[in-house]
């Protein structure tokens, strides 16, 4: 019996070291397929403001682009576009499929580009955040370039269920345009969520972080929320960066923390964590919602995110009424790293903002 059992432990270990070894041959099958993509000569550059070497792609509409236009794509949700790391991330069989059978940015851009009207100019690699903000959303939210043949109508309504299958439906219509056949087409309806309002986040400053280069780091930070995530940009060479940069992301019903999360940039290789930290952002939803309309009160503080051996930070959060506004200043220190703090600042509006 005894050896029976052991007979039988040592097939199945085989077995499961086989199906690892199987789905980890699979997963560098589709990665290096994504890179074989990325070296054809238009994927150099990014699809939306043609820097050189992006190191990340939209799966769902079929485009590399830079790290700066990266963070725009991020902040639609991925109900519009869903971004991956051509490094980083793991990606599934479909997502690859999908890249592959749009064959990236020449493709992609000769439907999403078709027809850019006269006042509005593609941006450039050194274009400015709102440049950038206005092209993007026109280009995929909006679908404003679009060939007729492709555009979907859908009313007057502007819900962000309409927009979510509206976004879907695009992307799975351009998908099937590249294929051969339409029997495995089905709709993308992920995204559809319903939001409370929006959370701005002002990423301040950063003060004594790690060194992850030789003597220095190209920090940058990363904000998640349920299904959405946020980028600012890279800072070089800087351990003590300011930022000053507004982040946005939109907050559902069932929301939970906002998870942050700081990479030193890399050229040639992954990026390394520099730390990360998780934002509460229920006492200034429910600050702001107990007292409303905020233009109606002066200044005040009317909640306050308390310190804690339980959260990362530095001293207690205050929330205040300011100039009709529900903001928060946030100072944590970052966790699971030598050393590293940030300074944050939270606005909370509503969804008739």
């Amino acid at each position: 019996m005894r050896v029976s059992f052991v007979l039988y432990r040592t097939l199945f270990d085989g077995c499961y070291l086989s199906r690892r070894a199987m789905s980890h041959s699979a997963a560098s099958s589709g990665k290096r397929r994504i890179r074989d993509l990325l070296t054809e000569s238009d994927n150099r550059v990014c699809a939306d403001c043609g820097a050189p070497d992006p190191k990340w792609a939209s799966a769902n509409i079929g485009v590399f682009i830079c790290l700066k236009c990266c963070g725009v794509h991020r902040s639609l949700g991925t109900h519009v576009s869903k971004v991956l790391s051509v490094t980083l991330d793991e990606w599934s069989d479909e997502e690859v499929d999908s890249m592959i059978e749009i064959g990236g940015n020449a493709s992609a851009n000769s439907i999403y580009e078709a027809f850019i009207p006269d006042g509005s100019s593609k941006p450039g690699p050194d274009a400015s955040h709102d440049h950038r903000m206005r092209f993007i959303r026109s280009k995929y939210e909006f679908q404003e370039f679009l060939k007729p043949s492709l555009r979907i109508t859908s009313g007057k309504t502007s819900s962000t269920k309409s927009s979510s299958y509206r976004s879907s439906s695009l992307s799975s219509n351009i998908i099937d345009s590249f294929r051969t056949t339409s029997s495995s087409q089905k709709p993308q309806l992920e995204g559809m969520v319903e939001f409370i309002g929006s959370l701005k986040v002002t990423l301040k400053k950063g003060t004594n972080l790690a060194i992850r280069d030789m003597m220095t780091s190209d920090p940058y930070v990363v904000l998640t929320l349920g299904q959405q995530t946020a980028q600012s940009t890279v800072m070089k060479s800087n351990l003590n960066p300011v930022w000053n940069e507004e982040l946005m992301l939109s907050v559902p019903h069932d929301y939970g923390s906002v998870k942050l999360q700081m990479f030193d940039y890399d050229t040639f290789s992954a990026d390394d964590i520099m730390g990360e930290a998780e934002i509460d952002i229920q006492p200034l939803i429910t600050s702001a919602m107990a007292f409303g309309d905020p233009e109606m009160f002066g200044d005040m503080q009317i909640g306050k995110w308390l310190k804690s051996n339980d959260n990362a930070l530095i001293e207690d959060s205050i929330i205040n009424i300011a100039d009709g506004k529900v903001k928060q200043e946030v100072q944590i220190k970052l966790q699971n790293v030598e050393s590293g703090e940030l300074e944050l600042e939270l606005e909370w509006l509503p969804l008739d903002q």
